[in-house]
């Protein structure tokens, strides 16, 4: 069974429009979704009927390969973002989940001492993978979930994640080779990676690293019970990396028009009130 494109580009395109616009909640219950990642923290609240209701984000490098590397730094920043949304919603937010690349478990606890000392109650803690299937809810496939610092997938089987995976290739690495590449700053070449009028100019130069991606991923599937590849997390937002995915892999590959918000609403989905 496909997923259904159209429904989630649909539900994106409101958790995005949650950064700008506070949407009324269905109920008085709030879930939470804090994604600590390498390049962005996101934190995005949904009522209980799991409607978007407000989003906040904020450029971070406190996290290398999804391990905390800079606590007061990574702490400092989920304050700041909560107590925006507490501000915009007018109440105080109370419990979220969390969630960590697939095989960085150890690093749970430390993510958790980060939502706690921003004044959090953590409710649920899942893998990256698994999250981001709460908005696909794919039965059959594999879940990619590319970040800045990590690449990881989450095979499912009967709607049951059976296997989870994950390799420390990401975002970050596109943008090294584009600094390299074009000269430059770290900063100006993640300009110019997040810049969509020049993706079509700077796709054949990361060509190679995204092919690296499709190989971990490749290494993990049986490809003869693997028919679609779904991608989400920041680094799909490139234009046409879904067409080297599928290219190298040799199976079907599909992203949402978002994929960057994917994986965070599918954290606060599994926040428990």
């Amino acid at each position: 069974m496909k997923i259904d494109l159209e429904r989630i580009n649909a539900y994106m395109d409101r958790v995005e429009q949650s950064e700008t616009t506070t949407f009324k909640p269905v109920g008085s219950k709030l879930k939470v979704g804090l994604d600590l990642g390498t390049a962005y923290i996101v934190l995005v609240v949904l009522d209980e009927e799991d409607n978007p209701v407000a989003c906040e984000k904020q450029a971070a490098s406190v996290l290398r390969d999804g391990v905390v590397i800079d606590y007061s730094g990574a702490l400092r920043i989920v304050r700041e973002l909560k107590a925006k949304l507490e501000e915009r919603l007018g109440v105080e937010l109370i419990n979220c989940a969390i969630a960590m690349p697939a095989g960085t478990e150890s690093s749970a606890r430390t993510h958790q001492y980060v939502a706690e000392g921003a004044g959090f109650e953590v409710t649920e803690i899942l893998d990256e993978p698994t999250a981001a299937n709460s908005v696909y809810r794919i039965e059959d496939g594999v879940v990619v979930d590319i970040g800045g610092g990590t690449t990881g997938l989450a095979i499912l089987k009967d709607g049951k994640v059976v296997q989870i995976e994950d390799e420390p290739t990401g975002g970050t690495h596109l943008t090294l080779v584009l600094a390299g590449n074009y000269h430059i700053p770290f900063a100006e070449a993640e300009q110019i990676k997040q810049d969509y009028t020049r993706h079509r100019e700077i796709l054949p130069v990361v060509k190679a690293v995204i092919e690296k991606m499709s190989s971990i991923v490749s290494r993990y599937i049986d490809k003869d019970n693997v028919d679609t590849i779904y991608l989400c997390g920041g680094t799909c937002c490139l234009t046409g990396i879904e067409g080297i995915f599928q290219r190298e892999i040799g199976i079907e590959t599909v992203k949402p028009q978002n994929p960057f918000l994917v994986t965070p609403a599918g954290i606060a989905m599994n926040c428990k009130l």
